[in-house]
C-alpha cells in the first residue's frame, strides 16, 4: 500500500509535466525563431521596429509602458463586451433555430440554406452595411459577432439533437412520451457534448466578429486600437494587441470548456432518470 501511495504522486507529477511542457517547448522554440528571423531580415533597429521586433520590444511597449498598457485595457473591456454579448445572442438564438429545425423536416429545407448562406457571405462585406443601418453604438458590431458565431452552434446543436440513441427512441415512443418531452428528456441532454462543440468553435469566432466591426466602424476597442497603432507604424504595438487578442479568446474558450464540465457533468445523471417526472 505505501508502495502505491508514493508511487502515485510520482505518476501525477509526471503527468503534469507531460501537459505542461511540450506547450512551453513549442513556445520556446517559436521565441527563437521569431529572435533568429528578425535578426535575420532586417539590419537597422528602426526597419525591425516597424517591421518584426523582438519579443521583448514588444512586451516593453505593449505591457511595460503604462500609458499603452492603460490604453489596452481600456481597449479591451469595448471589445471583450461586445464578444460576450454577441456570442450569447448567436447561442441562445442558434440552440433555438437548431431545436425548430430538428422538430420539423419542412422547417430544416426551409431554414438552413440561410444558415449556410450566412456562413459563406465575407462579413467584412457586410459589416459596412450594419453600420449604415444601425449606426456606430455597440449594436451593429453585436449584430456582426452574431452572424459569424451562429452556423457552428446551428449545425452542431442540430447534428447532437438528431443524434439520439434509436433504442431510447423506440422506448420514449413505448411509453407514449410526446415530442415535447422527448426533446426535454433525451434529446437536449444528449446533444449538450456536440451543442458544446459549437459553443467553443464559436467562442473565437466572436472575438474575430468583434474585431471586424470595430475595423469598419468603431471609435474605441482593440481594433479600432490595431488601425491607429497600423498608421502610427507602431508594430510592437499591434503585435502586443494581437497577444491579448489571443489570450482573451483562449479564456472564452476556457469558459465554456468550465460551463461544459459543470452542465455535462450535472446533466450524466439524467440517464439514469429519463423516464422520470
Amino acid at each position: 500500500m505505501s508502495t502505491v501511495l508514493a508511487s502515485s504522486p510520482k505518476r501525477s507529477g509526471r503527468r503534469v509535466l507531460s501537459m505542461v511542457l511540450p506547450p512551453f517547448i513549442a513556445f520556446g522554440v517559436v521565441i527563437g525563431l521569431w529572435y533568429l528571423s528578425s535578426w535575420l531580415q532586417f539590419d537597422t533597429g528602426r526597419r525591425r521596429a516597424i517591421s518584426q521586433p523582438y519579443p521583448h520590444d514588444i512586451v516593453k511597449v505593449g505591457f511595460l509602458t503604462w500609458r499603452n498598457l492603460n490604453e489596452m485595457l481600456n481597449s479591451l473591456y469595448q471589445t471583450a463586451w461586445v464578444s460576450i454579448v454577441g456570442l450569447v445572442f448567436a447561442m441562445l438564438l442558434g440552440v433555438a433555430l437548431a431545436i425548430i429545425m430538428s422538430m420539423s423536416q419542412v422547417v430544416e429545407r426551409t431554414l438552413y440554406p440561410y444558415a449556410i448562406v450566412l456562413q459563406t457571405i465575407p462579413i467584412v462585406a457586410i459589416t459596412p452595411l450594419m453600420i449604415i443601418w444601425f449606426g456606430t453604438n455597440r449594436m451593429p458590431r453585436v449584430l456582426v459577432c452574431v452572424l459569424i458565431a451562429i452556423f457552428p452552434i446551428i449545425t452542431n446543436t442540430l447534428f447532437g439533437l438528431k443524434s439520439s440513441d434509436r433504442g431510447q427512441i423506440d422506448l420514449f415512443r413505448l411509453h407514449g412520451a410526446g415530442r415535447l418531452r422527448r426533446l426535454w428528456k433525451l434529446d437536449l441532454p444528449s446533444s449538450l457534448p456536440a451543442m458544446f462543440t459549437g459553443f467553443r468553435i464559436s467562442a473565437g469566432l466572436s472575438v474575430i466578429g468583434a474585431i471586424v466591426g470595430e475595423f469598419v466602424g468603431a471609435q474605441a476597442g482593440l481594433g479600432y486600437l490595431i488601425l491607429q497603432k497600423n498608421f502610427n507604424m507602431d508594430m510592437a504595438g499591434v503585435f502586443a494587441i494581437l497577444i491579448v487578442l489571443s489570450a482573451m479568446g483562449i479564456g472564452l474558450h476556457l469558459l465554456v470548456n468550465a460551463i461544459q464540465r459543470r452542465v455535462v457533468f450535472w446533466m450524466d445523471g439524467s440517464s439514469d432518470r429519463v423516464m422520470g417526472a
